[in-house]
């Protein structure tokens, strides 16, 4: 049996319009079901994201993965990767378990490590909705460390974004 409670708006939507540029991946579809690689019991691997058109003044970037749909007041972040250079416009498949662009650091996600954890709703809750976000920032470091919580790294987010690209998969158990 389902577990449904109201969906969640788009979180992004609820925020400050910011202009938007593109973001892919060869591992998530926009709305569509993650691969099970991007599952934390089927392989718990971060997706490559490529990223393009980022806002002009863009001084570095950071990288996230929301779930709305949580059952919990406040969601749950996934990923925060933060201050990835300017210079960088993608990541590959499992750059979260290594290999960070220099510079660039993980704040924990809500699963309390520092890196990507993989989808992992209730069995039996509803869909969840994955955001993965690219956030154009227009300093060169968020001003965090890595003790910030996520959502810090968000609060901070909202007055230093030039723009914004997303894309999300999906993911019910």
């Amino acid at each position: 049996m389902s577990i449904e409670r109201p969906v969640a708006p788009n979180p992004y939507e609820l925020l400050p319009a910011v202009p938007s540029f593109t973001l892919t991946s060869e591992d998530v579809t926009d709305g569509q079901p993650l691969k099970q690689d991007q599952v934390a019991a089927g392989g718990n691997i971060s997706p490559q994201l490529s990223w393009s058109g980022a806002p002009e003044g863009t001084q570095s970037f950071v990288v996230t993965c929301f779930d709305p749909d949580a059952p919990t007041p406040s969601g749950f972040w996934h990923w925060v990767l933060v201050d990835v250079p300017a210079d960088v416009t993608s990541l590959a498949t499992g750059a979260a378990a290594g290999g960070l662009p220099r510079g660039a650091f993980h704040v924990r996600n809500d699963g309390g490590e520092a890196g990507f954890m993989g989808a992992a709703p209730p069995e039996g809750d509803q869909v969840h909705r994955y955001y993965f976000v690219v956030h154009a920032v227009k300093e060169p470091t968020l001003g965090v460390d890595a003790a910030a919580s996520p959502a810090v790294v968000s609060f901070n987010l909202a007055f230093k974004t030039l723009g914004r690209a997303i894309i999300h998969g999906t993911y019910q158990h």
